[in-house]
């Protein structure tokens, strides 16, 4: 038996260096650290990045998709198709704004919604799908658009898929969508928390800059900082919310923008060093990567174990990676299966209901080592070997 590692593998963990404690110094002494001119800065590289007219950066994904879907209009009665594989704020950004989560199922090899999926669980009421970039892989969102009534708006939970790019090679962002990303810490790009939507429409990018900040049409740096703004500011034109980002977190992200290369080199290489070692158990293994090598994010990187007798349960190898120190873990419950959702009318997802008990995400991140990777690949062979 392999012996176990000294130190817990977490599944995920931010990668910051001397140049993010420097930025963040330095923000402080300027004494400005809330939202302000980093922030801008931040708004117009990201939008560079991602291939996108305007960007909008808000307090955490969940806030971003929970104003997306606002100014998209969902309200009261209103339908939103979301696939069951996926993190709780998808469908609960729809519950904020009293419209209904419809729960549609997902590719059994790219574990992402199709087409197919979303056309069975739409009705006229139908207001809005929300794409789910699972574990990075990009969604062909100009197939879904073709697919579905112009009426439904696409809503994109990029929140894994900072760095991925659609068919064709556009980066996600750049679709005309609006694409909510996270800066959770263990994100592609991580400040701690935040999130941001890029989008097309600048009158839409106004309402939601409004909308961050309770409503108010001029935000807290251009109140203290022109006399003109100021006369203006107490100015409220709808319900808003607090949901701003910071100058401090923005320093941090435009440091973690500029690293994005690196980051991204690290991960695939942690990738291919799973595809190569993991593959002597294929079939017995199979990869999300195989089907989407070329347009992957990599920020999860997901197995689907065998069920079959003689193997240990994927739940069973999940506390047998952890007692040797490895920060497996479940990407995801499914949400149809939740108590909060239970009470709905019963909708049957058969392969969600049957990836889900398989599936198993592998530590990656651009903080590991390859040293790291293989240590998980050696153990997880010895578990199924």
């Amino acid at each position: 038996m392999l012996l176990p590692r000294s130190t817990y593998l977490p599944f995920g963990r931010p990668n910051f260096s001397e140049a993010e404690i420097e930025a963040v110094a330095r923000v402080m002494r300027s004494g400005w650290i809330g939202m302000g001119p980093e922030t801008i800065a931040f708004e117009q590289e990201l939008a560079a990045a991602v291939g996108a007219p305007h960007v909008v950066t808000v307090n955490s994904c969940t806030s971003a998709l929970h104003l997306a879907l606002l100014v998209t209009g969902v309200g009261p009665g209103d339908e939103v198709i979301v696939p069951s594989l996926t993190w709780c704020s998808t469908a609960n950004a729809a519950l904020y704004l009293g419209g209904r989560p419809v729960f549609c199922d997902v590719d059994a090899k790219t574990l992402c919604l199709t087409p197919k999926t979303v056309m069975a669980k739409l009705t006229a009421k139908t207001k809005a799908v929300v794409v789910v970039h699972f574990g990075g892989y990009a969604v062909d969102v100009v197939a879904l658009r073709r697919a579905l009534p112009r009426r439904v708006a696409i809503i994109e939970d990029a929140a894994h898929a900072l760095g991925g790019a659609y068919p064709g090679g556009r980066p996600v962002g750049s679709s005309g969508n609006l694409v909510c990303f996270s800066f959770y810490p263990n994100k592609n790009l991580a400040t701690a928390e935040g999130g941001a939507i890029a989008l097309s429409a600048a009158v839409v990018a106004d309402r939601l800059r409004s909308l961050r900040q309770h409503g108010l049409p001029i935000d807290a740096w251009k109140r203290f900082t022109h006399s003109k703004s100021l006369l203006r500011s107490n100015q409220l034109t709808e319900l808003g919310y607090k949901m701003n980002f910071t100058d401090l977190q923005a320093c941090i992200a435009r440091v973690q923008l500029r690293r994005q290369p690196e980051f991204a080199r690290r991960r695939r290489d942690i990738a291919r060093l799973y595809v190569r070692r993991l593959s002597k158990l294929r079939p017995t293994l199979r990869f999300q990567d195989e089907v989407c090598a070329a347009r992957h994010a990599r920020h999860l990187f997901v197995v689907q174990l065998p069920e079959r007798r003689g193997v240990p349960s994927r739940d069973e190898l999940l506390l047998a990676l952890r007692s040797r120190n490895i920060g497996a873990t479940i990407h995801y419950a499914p949400l149809h299966g939740m108590p909060l959702y239970k009470g709905r009318p019963y909708c049957a997802l058969p392969v969600t209901e049957q990836v889900h008990r398989r599936i198993l995400t592998l530590p990656i991140s651009a903080s590991m080592t390859l040293d790291d990777a293989g240590y998980v690949a050696d153990h997880l062979i010895d578990l199924l070997s």
